[in-house]
């Protein structure tokens, strides 16, 4: 099994831009990971999951905060996931052809459009989710298991 995980409001809090600490701010080495995140991923990683990748949509800085948001809260050593595993596309539907290629089995987004284009994952979990993103892609609501916390997720990943 092979697990893929986005980054930005499942491992990353979301931002918060009146935040000192909003991902897109100065600060930004000082965002929050999102709670229980780095033990659950490091408990996933070490099995049932053969493999754990990251894969995250973001423009060129982004993906350059994020890499270095990566290494200042020291999340490959922590995790058990290396670098290698950490994949970066500029479009929403552009992570379809990496889960695909990558062989995922499953797949962890905060956006229920995301999960919609991932048409070769049969498990896809919806986290966390915004209101008003849901009701925008409600028609993949029945494709998808909705989870609020990382606890609720390792419950329901196990049980796949």
């Amino acid at each position: 099994m092979r697990l893929g995980v986005d980054i930005g409001g499942v491992i990353i809090e979301p931002a918060d831009d009146d935040a000192d600490t909003s991902f897109f701010g100065e600060h930004y080495l000082r965002t929050p990971v999102v709670a229980g995140a780095f033990e659950a991923l490091a408990t996933l990683a070490a099995g049932p999951f053969d493999e754990v990748h990251l894969v995250s949509k973001c423009g060129e800085d982004t993906e350059r905060r994020t890499r270095e948001w990566l290494v200042h809260h020291d999340f490959h050593t922590r995790t058990g996931i290396p670098v290698r595993r950490v994949h970066f596309c500029r479009t929403r539907p552009a992570k379809a052809p990496i889960a695909r290629r990558l062989g995922l089995t499953h797949f962890v987004d905060d956006k229920l459009e995301v999960l919609g284009y991932l048409d070769s994952v049969p498990h896809r979990y919806l986290f966390r989710p915004r209101a008003a993103e849901v009701a925008r892609h409600d028609v993949h609501l029945p494709l998808v298991h909705r989870v609020e916390s990382w606890p609720e997720l390792v419950t329901a990943l196990r049980g796949d």
